[in-house]
């Protein structure tokens, strides 16, 4: 997979990329990310990418020339299954959604920034809109990196176990059972006993038994 990120601040997402199983997913070949600053493909001489509003009132929008050289240069590369704009009035991201999107091939995330991108983008170029909360965030970067991180890691190879992504939360509609390690007892605090009996099937039934409570009590919206 290849998901080229394209923002004004591309720095800002360097560290993000570079540590724990996002590096190494990009170390063993199951993921390339590029990211392209927006300003090289600005013909401006101070390199903006933004102009005042028609109409008037308050914020910058991001310019539509800019985003069409810079995606349309990536197209010339490559096919895109989806251009993806991260904006709080996009589609909830859900784990469905990073379920879907992880089996794409290439993939194109635009970072908003100021008051968002001029609406032709949108209606041009963009195929998905993504928002990964009801909140607004100073620019689309931190979105774009937790987009990012939800689809890497759902990548065959990329975890240690495979598995694990499988048992989730919200995987199949309920949140993940609580999880123990060692030590066995610590404070007067035990483990639970069938955690400790090597039975597996009776385990994995407490754990289904568990999950379901947990979100019956927390997010009764996922069993509807």
């Amino acid at each position: 997979m290849r998901i080229d990120i394209i923002t004004c601040l591309p720095r800002l997402l360097d560290s993000f990329f570079a540590h724990s199983i996002l590096q190494r997913a990009q170390q063993g070949g199951f993921v390339e990310v590029v990211t392209h600053d927006l300003r090289d493909y600005s013909t401006d001489k101070h390199r903006r990418v933004d102009d005042y509003a028609f109409g008037g009132g308050a914020g910058m929008v991001m310019q539509i020339e800019p985003i069409a050289r810079c995606i349309r240069s990536l197209q010339a590369d490559r096919s895109y299954d989806d251009i993806i704009y991260m904006t709080p009035d996009g589609e909830r991201l859900t784990q469905k959604t990073a379920n879907t999107l992880s089996l794409k091939q290439n993939l194109i995330i635009l970072c908003g920034h100021y008051k968002g991108v001029d609406e032709r983008v949108r209606e041009q170029f963009v195929t998905k809109e993504i928002s990964i909360g009801d909140y607004v965030l100073s620019g689309g970067e931190l979105a774009a990196a937790v987009l990012s991180d939800a689809i890497i890691r759902l990548l065959p190879g990329v975890l240690n176990d495979e598995t694990s992504a499988l048992t989730d939360s919200f995987q199949d509609n309920l949140l993940a059972p609580p999880v123990y390690t060692r030590p066995a007892e610590f404070e007067g605090l035990k483990v639970p006993d069938i955690l400790l009996s090597g039975h597996e099937a009776k385990i994995d039934e407490w754990r289904h038994e568990q999950a379901l409570a947990r979100t019956r009590a927390r997010r009764p919206d996922l069993l509807e």
